[in-house]
């Protein structure tokens, strides 16, 4: 097993392989990913526009994400390590005649070493929080992004409001994903996850947060980043680049 290979949990792994067959079920266990796909597409595309541009998913699991930057007029790869979530994601994109999306089992470690620099954008959603080395994800999204392109995550912060609402909440009351999904101490803060970013050479652009209403059922975007949030960052452009301009 290469270092790439070795930063995933097995456990987790398995967990998504045994549930690959749901990705697409918009009532099963994934339903909330369905939820807030609209608005965190909405957000990235706020910040760099899809259409034209070459984009890598990064823990795309059954392709929601992926599928839906492509019929933004993106051309996607969508990367994972669970060969059962990619067969889906495949088929998906088949039955739906889904235009400019491909799906790929590699590590973004790997791919970073096959095409560093090849993507203007890079999104990494609701996985860092499911690997046993986030910043070394984080350090493969970065080189995997062309000089001014964007990278965007989003994961779940670490505190006992997101140990209430995350776990408690939606796991055990409202069974909005199954018990044993989420791994409290690996929830990750703003703060570090802002720190990985600037580690791999990242300027930290914006954040927003995803807060639900178990009332209206509804998630929004905020400016609460107590529970979920996404971060947005930027590679920037190279030495010379910025000396021309």
């Amino acid at each position: 097993m290469t270092a790439a290979e070795a930063n995933v949990d097995p456990a987790e792994l398995a967990r998504f392989s045994a549930l690959a067959h749901r990705w697409w079920d918009l009532d099963g266990e994934f339903a909330a990913l369905h939820q807030i796909n609209p608005l965190r597409l909405g957000w990235i595309e706020g910040i760099a526009p899809l259409a034209g541009a070459r984009v890598v998913d990064v823990g795309c699991g059954g392709g929601i994400l992926a599928d839906a930057m492509a019929r933004r007029g993106a051309e996607v790869l969508g990367i994972d390590l669970a060969e059962k979530s990619l067969r889906v994601a495949r088929l998906h994109a088949l039955e739906a005649e889904t235009p400019r999306v491909d799906y790929r089992q590699v590590s973004a470690e790997a791919l970073a070493a096959e095409q560093p620099g090849a993507w203007d954008v890079v999104t990494c959603m609701e996985m860092l929080e499911h690997v046993p080395d986030p910043a070394a994800v984080v350090a493969a999204c970065a080189a995997l992004a062309r000089p001014g392109g964007w990278l965007f995550f989003s994961t779940l912060n670490r505190n006992p409001k997101s140990f209430a609402l995350a776990i408690l909440g939606a796991e055990y009351l409202l069974g909005m994903v199954p018990r044993g999904t989420h791994e409290y101490a690996r929830f990750i803060r703003p703060s570090e996850l802002a720190r990985h970013c600037r580690a791999a050479g990242l300027e930290v652009a914006h954040a927003t947060g995803l807060v639900y209403n178990p009332l209206a059922r509804r998630f929004r975007l905020a400016p609460d980043l107590d529970v979920n949030y996404l971060l947005a960052a930027r590679k920037p452009a190279e030495a010379a680049d910025g000396a021309a301009a």
